[in-house]
């Protein structure tokens, strides 16, 4: 049994990490301190803590500690857990928003470059994150265009050039018409551009212009001509500020009643290259200082971009902690920055308000269909919280039921659930939705504080009146007050109408039926898609595992073979003795199959 108060007084005087985790041992809060013994204890005084605080200290069970040698030891690990664990307590950078990089593989003689969500450590170069991916698809083209290097994925030799070399878009390298030297000096002019050191490169070109048409090369002078012109119209169009620093990013941040927005501006050579935004729910009571700390530290985790400078408005506590770590993974010195005034000052300000317009667009489409709702389905309240059902199945076999969440008009995919029918036998679609309802519900009444979450505010069935009824049913078992609709498809199982328990059907704009017919898609792909892992999970076992030599590795190198049982079955011993691992008499047990 663990008891908090005797291990409150074991904790050391030394820096560290600590892990809060509930009754069922999941982890809510991974925090870093300078000393445990003083951090950890602040937790569980008598004094006054935000709302927040105090509800994730009302489900701690227990926590546990790593003792490390220094502060940015502590950092580092903390960093690393968030990621892992990614606690429900702490600021968590959202993972289902992956921004578009710039890549340029270095390690080849001829480097390509390419558009990635992915940042691995190969050598190559990476650029951006771009906001928008098509910034990132329009620079690419625009390199391609004006620098004619390699398109292909691989570089292979040839017997001839491809057609981008006969219609003026590449040098092919792989015949050998441009020299690695060549080649390298077109890489470090795209390198210069993609880092915003666009004064530079135009100088250099200059040169070279003028000594092309210095030898009467005026062909490779108009090109470079072309060139330029090019670049110092990309070069304009990025221009925000005269900010005398080379590399910046500026952090701006705006709160609401729902959510947190931080929008980054990326700052080279006194230009705008990129921004973006990233959006937190429920995280109104926390201080603005505490919201940029967890962000900065998760952000540039494993962002190879790590800039010299980043300004920021609020003074954070661990500041010395996070220059001291950036500054290593940089291998230069990185500062955090607060300016007090001046054109520093300007740009965090224009950040700031960048965040403040993002966050009230956003939250005035959430507010408009929040709204629509209420008063088309005549609710007393918004509906902020909405979920909604469906039952897959073929001829009552492997039967189950899909569940998603809208949230203040937003579908959260991460908080979809599956179900497998326990006790419905055949095929009985309502008996199923009453079924798995009742069980949704008896989640939230018995563990408010579970993974369900609170009750909703209305429940969509994906179905007419027959489901509606049955989701009421569920509903007055524990006598509670939630309205259900049906989620109505016509002849061609397109969204049709939302329809309430009179069997009426509700008229609803445009833009709310864009998004019912996009949360009843994204329901039914939740069943269909459970259904299909259980029905194939079903037919491989039954029909592979049974068989004398075959174990899971065997199993899934056949299946990765042959793509299916079917083309197992139907293979001859020489085939399936060409899978490793298949020896002839594992092959003729197959072959009995």
């Amino acid at each position: 049994m663990f008891n908090i108060e005797e291990e409150l007084k074991k904790l050391p005087n030394k820096p560290g990490v600590y892990v809060m985790r509930d009754r069922e041992n999941h982890i809510i809060y991974v925090g870093k301190a300078i000393s445990l013994k003083n951090r950890v204890r602040q937790y569980f005084r008598k004094n006054d803590k935000t709302a927040r605080i105090q509800k994730m200290v009302s489900l701690i069970d227990h926590f546990e500690y790593i003792v490390v040698d220094n502060e940015a030891e502590a950092l580092i690990l903390e960093c690393n857990l968030i990621k892992k664990n990614r606690p429900k307590f702490n600021v968590l950078l959202k993972d289902d928003k992956t921004y578009p990089y710039i890549k340029i593989d270095l390690s080849s003689d001829y480097p390509g470059i390419y558009i990635t969500r992915r940042i691995i450590k190969d050598g190559s170069k990476y650029f951006g994150p771009y906001a928008n991916p098509g910034s990132a698809k329009e620079m690419v083209n625009f390199i391609k265009e004006k620098y004619k290097i390699r398109q292909c994925r691989t570089l292979k030799e040839r017997t001839r050039p491809c057609l981008n070399y006969h219609i003026h878009k590449c040098f092919a390298p792989c015949m050998g018409y441009i020299t690695k030297e060549e080649y390298r000096k077109q890489i470090e002019e795209i390198i210069d551009l993609l880092e915003g050191k666009t004064d530079k490169l135009v100088k250099e070109l200059e040169t070279q212009m003028k000594e092309a048409s210095y030898n009467l090369d005026f062909e490779k002078a108009a090109y470079i001509r072309d060139k330029i012109q090019a670049i110092e119209r990309v070069s304009e169009r990025q221009k925000v500020s005269n900010l005398s620093e080379n590399n910046i990013d500026v952090i701006g941040i705006a709160k609401s009643e729902l959510q947190v927005c931080i929008e980054i501006f990326f700052v080279r050579n006194s230009k705008m290259i990129g921004r973006e935004h990233y959006f937190y729910t429920d995280l109104k009571d926390m201080e603005n200082s505490e919201i940029l700390s967890g962000f900065i530290k998760q952000y540039y985790l494993d962002n190879p971009n790590i800039p010299n400078k980043i300004m920021i408005r609020e003074e954070i506590e661990d500041k010395e902690a996070i220059e001291k770590w950036l500054s290593t993974l940089l291998e230069k010195k990185v500062e955090i920055k607060t300016p007090k005034k001046g054109e520093k000052l300007r740009f965090v300000e224009m950040a700031e308000n960048n965040a403040k317009v993002t966050l009230e667009n956003k939250e005035k489409d959430k507010s408009e269909i929040l709204m629509e709702l209420k008063t088309v389905l005549n609710l007393d309240k918004l509906p902020r919280k909405i979920e909604t059902y469906d039952i897959s199945n073929i001829s009552g076999e492997y039967m189950v039921a899909g569940m998603c969440v809208m949230q203040d008009g937003e579908i959260k995919k991460n908080l979809s659930r599956r179900f497998k029918i326990k006790t419905v036998f055949g095929q009985d679609d309502p008996r199923c939705m009453e079924e798995v309802i009742t069980r949704r519900l008896k989640h939230s009444i018995e563990n408010p504080n579970g993974g369900f979450g609170k009750l909703p505010d209305a429940i969509f069935a994906d179905g007419g009146i027959t489901q509606i009824r049955a989701a009421q049913k569920a509903i007055e078992k524990y006598k509670l007050t939630i309205p259900v609709f049906g989620m109505v498809k016509n002849d061609k199982h397109q969204t049709r109408a939302l329809m309430n328990d009179k069997k009426q059907e509700l008229e609803i704009s445009q833009n709310l039926m864009n998004l019912i017919t996009r949360f009843q898609d994204t329901v039914h792909d939740t069943a269909i898609t459970y259904h299909r892992k259980l029905r194939d999970r079903q037919i491989t076992k039954s029909e592979l595992d049974e068989i004398e030599g075959i174990g899971e590795v065997k199993k899934k190198a056949l299946l990765k073979h042959f793509g299916s049982v079917k083309k197992i079955k139907n293979a001859t011993i020489e085939e399936l003795m060409q899978v490793k691992g298949i020896t002839k008499k594992i092959a003729e047990n197959i072959k009995k199959i």
